[in-house]
């Protein structure tokens, strides 16, 4: 009885110690904005609660932790990046619409026609409002305080002056300490300081200040830019941006995340400039794929049905085979990597040759081919070993009596049997080798590529590099088409993972 009461309260404390734990994070994603993770935080409180202190499902309170996550770091990600794809999401189009409409209008200025600037002291005046003493010893000849109100001109003979006839000091003003400037700096660079009209002051560092006037005038009411200068309006676009109605080339800057549904998966279909590197990079991707399968494949089983002879030192090659998948794959490619060079590589020095193997688009792709087979065969040697061991002794003994060869007994029995067993490891390694991001990535970069041209699209990209050099390989990180092709690499790899699972049959057991 007393163990019970223990049992009892353990389990309180601890649903109660992880309740606390989630309630605070819960609290913190939502003070920071993030509603979405705050929901889901909640929702697992509330799931948490009912399951260990009710009695409503004894099954529950186990796969309960495996549920949430599940949720959290795979079902979550999936919607994530899904949602993702539906949106203008890219470099210059991170931030909200009214923080675009704001920062167009902050960027949108130009200076006066002689580029005026004048030398200041950044301080505050006697009310307390922020306030530069400005001035031009030498060109306009102006000394005065500005604040985003009024402008006050000074009598130099009022100034302390320096050596190079800048104000130091002046009555009504106090200038900040290099602390007290650290602290309002990002503050400093939006404020419009008082001058002649339409004109205004704008600090270019600490101590500088430019003459600049508004170009862009934004008309709520219309939901347009106007430029002050010219007339030209600027409409929304529907996809982040304001655009020029005479030019639809002229687009202000920053836009906005805007939900655009389904154009990146018509892009993919439509527009050359995406499908075209895209169908190229697929192709190349089931080519790495099939290659790959299919010689780690064959030279595994050459050497399990070598190594499965009766021969002198079987067991010391067994584990030199082994020691390609022991070590740590990244440590491999970067060895095999210094092996490809082209001017100090071993391979080039070995075979006295001089071949530009990452150079070269179909050197760098056989390249790619022979490290992953080195990285790869000794996992088909494990698995085929197994199975070869498993096949009846007594098929092969009842085909030589029938008079069947060792070639034939081989193409006729062994290999049948053999894919007829590890096929789901087969289709396995394919969907593995679909997203092989670490090969690809650490021995050629996707290269080569011509990246003058602005090629994205490198000759051994295949579709996961693709997506991670269009999310962050460039200067535009284009997250929202990356999000789509990987909805569509997901979807693809996961076709190929449910027809591996169906021909194991393995979820026949627990019908």
């Amino acid at each position: 009885m007393n163990r019970l009461k223990i049992a009892t309260l353990t389990k309180y404390i601890l649903v109660a110690f992880a309740i606390a734990i989630l309630s605070f994070l819960a609290q913190s994603a939502f003070a920071q904005g993030e509603v979405e993770i705050a929901l889901f935080l909640a929702v697992s409180i509330i799931a948490i609660g009912i399951t260990y202190l009710t009695k409503i499902s004894i099954p529950l309170k186990f796969f309960l932790p495996g549920l949430l996550f599940l949720a959290a770091f795979a079902l979550g990600p999936v919607l994530y990046t899904l949602g993702m794809s539906g949106f203008q999401f890219q470099t210059g189009n991170y931030i909200s619409k009214d923080a675009a409409i704001e920062r167009i209008k902050l960027l949108g200025v130009q200076p006066d026609e002689n580029g005026t600037t004048f030398d200041v002291l950044v301080g505050r005046s006697d009310s307390g409002d922020f306030a530069l003493l400005a001035s031009d010893p030498f060109v306009t000849k102006q000394y005065f305080i500005s604040t985003q109100e009024r402008l006050t001109r000074l009598d130099p003979l009022d100034l302390t002056l320096d050596s190079d006839g800048l104000a130091s000091e002046a009555p009504g003003f106090k200038a900040f300490s290099n602390r007290e400037l650290r602290e309002v700096d990002q503050t400093l660079t939006t404020i419009r300081f008082k001058y002649e009209e339409p004109f205004f002051l704008q600090l270019e560092g600490s101590d500088l200040a430019a003459v600049k006037r508004q170009k862009l005038e934004y008309l709520s009411d219309q939901d347009q830019f106007r430029n002050l200068l010219t007339g030209e309006l600027y409409s929304d676009n529907g996809r982040g941006n304001y655009v020029s109605e005479a030019n639809l080339d002229d687009i202000l800057q920053p836009g906005w995340r805007s939900p655009i549904w389904f154009s990146h998966y018509i892009d993919l279909f439509s527009d050359p400039k995406v499908r075209e590197p895209l169908v190229k990079v697929f192709i190349w991707t089931i080519i790495f794929a099939f290659l790959t399968v299919l010689t780690q494949f064959a030279l595994g089983l050459l050497v399990a049905l070598a190594m499965n002879r009766p021969i002198w030192g079987r067991r010391i090659y067994r584990s030199i085979f082994i020691l390609p998948y022991a070590m740590p794959s990244i440590m491999s490619i970067l060895i095999w990597g210094g092996m490809f060079d082209t001017e100090f590589g071993a391979i080039n020095n070995l075979f006295n040759s001089d071949v530009a193997w990452f150079q070269n688009p179909n050197f760098a792709r056989a390249a790619v081919i022979i490290v992953n087979l080195w990285l790869g065969f000794p996992y088909f040697y494990l698995v085929t070993s197994g199975a070869l061991q498993a096949i009846p002794s007594e098929l092969s003994e009842a085909a030589a009596i029938d008079g069947a060869s060792g070639k034939q007994t081989f193409w006729k029995i062994t290999l049948p049997l053999l894919l007829q067993v590890l096929s789901p490891l087969l289709v396995a390694s394919f969907a593995f080798n679909f997203n092989n991001f670490n090969l690809i990535y650490l021995l050629t970069g996707g290269g080569p590529r011509n990246d003058l041209d602005g090629e994205i699209a490198g000759a051994t990209d295949i579709l996961i590099s693709y997506t991670y050099r269009i999310a962050f390989g460039t200067n535009i990180q284009n997250l929202g088409l990356a999000s789509a092709i990987s909805v569509i690499i997901f979807i693809i790899v996961a076709s190929i993972s449910l027809y591996g699972i169906r021909k194991s049959k393995v979820l026949e057991s627990f019908k």
